[in-house]
């Protein structure tokens, strides 16, 4: 039995234009034509239209079809296998999107009202960096302390904000004037910028003991992206990241219990890496 190109169209759920496509492209051409010179398919090319739209439906290119039903024996499995995995990684990663559409919905109830504008005015060079915000939301959404952080965040009004980056830059150039001057790491002025980041992060964000800054600095070493939160790649220097966390461990070890030490002038670093990395208790 044979069918015209509108029968087809109708039962298998495509457009006449689609299966135009189909026999241009060499990969569905019809078996007959009536004696008025239109397509007719037979059950064989049915059989084969379903294979074309089932591998269409997995994503495949109308060349990758074509190649797998060329010689289905030699490439199906290997093609299959290959769009499985393919297929089970876009999964995990539209999963993250939706955890992280969510998170971002409900920190818009929290109340942050900052414009774009407004963020630029802020933050300046200090930016998100999309894919490590979105890792680090997932990687501490679980833990108490970073949901404190975030809510805490959220709150911050513009001019909290304002005063927080306004200390931050203050911090940043005496961090790199440190650096550049060649102070050790381990000596009183590195270890008391250290120091100060700490308390900026209990004070503005969630409480940081020592062994919960040492995981904010070796992500600050180890991830370039969570260092930019912290120092803007234009002010950066080749090891200021691992001149900050041997600061942060010297200061860890001096100060296991975090207890107060003095002051030094000026204001602290950003808080943004603890939004990341707040884990908590």
């Amino acid at each position: 039995m044979s069918y015209t190109v509108g029968q087809v169209s109708g039962f298998a759920g495509v457009t006449v234009r689609t299966l135009h496509h189909y026999d241009r492209a060499g990969l569905l051409t019809p078996s007959e034509r009536s004696p008025g010179g239109y397509r007719l398919y037979s059950e064989a090319d049915l059989a084969r239209l379903q294979q074309i739209l089932f591998y269409r439906e997995l994503g495949f290119t109308l060349e990758e079809i074509a190649e797998i039903l060329a010689d289905p024996q030699a490439n199906a499995l290997d093609q299959l296998r290959a769009r499985h995995k393919a297929l089970v990684e876009q999964i995990g990663k539209l999963g993250r999107l939706v955890e992280v559409a969510e998170r971002a919905m409900e920190v818009q109830q929290t109340g942050v009202r900052l414009s774009p504008q407004e963020r630029f005015e802020v933050f300046g060079e200090i930016t998100f960096d999309l894919s490590y915000a979105t890792e680090a939301e997932l990687k501490w959404a679980g833990s108490a302390g970073h949901r404190e952080a975030m809510s805490r965040a959220a709150a911050h009004s513009k001019e909290d904000w304002a005063l927080l980056m306004s200390e931050a830059a203050r911090w940043r150039e005496r961090l790199v004037a440190a650096f550049d001057e060649g102070e050790p790491a381990e000596g009183e002025r590195a270890t008391a910028l250290a120091e100060e980041h700490r308390r900026h992060i209990s004070r503005w964000f969630t409480p940081c003991p020592p062994d919960m800054h040492i995981r904010v600095a070796d992500d600050f070493a180890e991830d370039p992206r969570a260092f930019a939160l912290v120092v803007p790649p234009s002010q950066q220097r080749p090891g200021l990241a691992m001149f900050l966390r041997a600061a942060v461990l010297a200061n860890a070890g001096a100060n296991p219990e975090g207890k107060a030490k003095p002051e030094v002038e000026g204001g602290v670093e950003s808080g943004l890496g603890s939004l990341a990395e707040s884990e908590g208790s």
